[in-house]
């Protein structure tokens, strides 16, 4: 007898089974899905097509650095609200949302360590705490660490990964650290100490016209965006289609704004080769 011709009969309902999520991650370039584990082993690289993913300053500073040898530095220091900011949040709300959301105080790690056994000074920026942007605060604890290394006549390493620029929540304020941190390096230089600036994706606006701009090797990873006004508004401001990659790391190798570009997998061995290289020339 046909199944629907019987008196009695039961319906078996399979639950389809749940994946947790946050397991996978899809490149946003290539949009190959790769699992986060084999993806955090892989330094955050996509092994498809080499995409370089976002890192929080600690992890940066945890691929970069010797093991245990990183000390930080005026990890203390606060924002003020000398403008009294007011929007959809304060400024005071902005920054206590960023820190309980990354765990930073603001959007820079200072401190120094070892590569290879050789110490440095190095200084971190973080494009998840207000996109990365330089305010007093920022300006304040690289200005430090970078006379912290001329002191210690020692080399510093500045990675730059932010897309806001100076802070216009403070205003002046924020736009004297892109000087403030430019006198600084310019008295390590003159002491005959190396500048190492590596850029990551994204390297834009004040941060890319002082500090990250005037190392004396400057260094970045493949494919990163890297400029002062973002592609869009030049098209529009100019009215003209920008070549193909414009902004990008190799169209810059190509045309001499940076020295090398290095892939995340390589970047700790070649920083401790120009330190070693330089601190034999000296």
């Amino acid at each position: 007898m046909g199944l629907f011709g019987r008196k009695k009969y039961t319906l078996v309902n399979v639950k389809k089974k749940e994946i947790p999520a946050g397991l996978w991650e899809k490149c946003p370039e290539c949009e190959a899905v790769s699992y986060k584990k084999e993806l955090s082993d892989n330094l955050e690289v996509c092994p498809k097509c080499d995409y370089h993913f976002s890192l929080t300053a600690k992890e940066r500073i945890s691929t970069i650095i010797d093991e245990g040898s990183f000390i930080e530095t005026d990890k203390d220091l606060f924002s003020g609200d000398p403008l009294e900011f007011k929007g959809p949040k304060t400024y005071p709300e902005k920054i206590k949302g960023d820190q309980k959301r990354t765990g930073l105080r603001d959007a820079v790690i200072t401190g120094y360590g070892t590569v290879h056994g050789k110490k440095i000074g190095i200084a971190v920026t973080d494009s998840r705490f207000i996109m990365g942007s330089m305010g007093s605060v920022v300006g304040e604890r690289i200005t430090r660490i970078i006379e912290y290394s001329t002191k210690e006549q020692i080399p510093v390493i500045i990675v730059s990964g932010s897309g806001g620029g100076a802070r216009m929540y403070e205003g002046v304020f924020s736009l004297m650290q892109m000087a403030k941190t430019c006198a600084a390096l310019a008295r390590h230089n003159e002491a005959g100490l190396l500048h190492i600036s590596l850029l990551t994706n994204p390297t834009m606006a004040g941060i890319m016209a002082s500090f990250a701009g005037v190392g004396d090797v400057i260094m970045a990873e493949p494919r990163a965006l890297i400029g002062f006004t973002g592609p869009r508004v030049i098209e529009q401001t100019i009215k003209q289609k920008l070549p193909e990659g414009f902004q990008r790391s190799e169209f810059l190798l190509e045309h001499g704004l940076i020295d090398m570009i290095v892939s995340r997998h390589d970047l700790k061995e070649r920083l401790a080769d120009v330190v070693m290289y330089t601190s034999c020339r000296t």
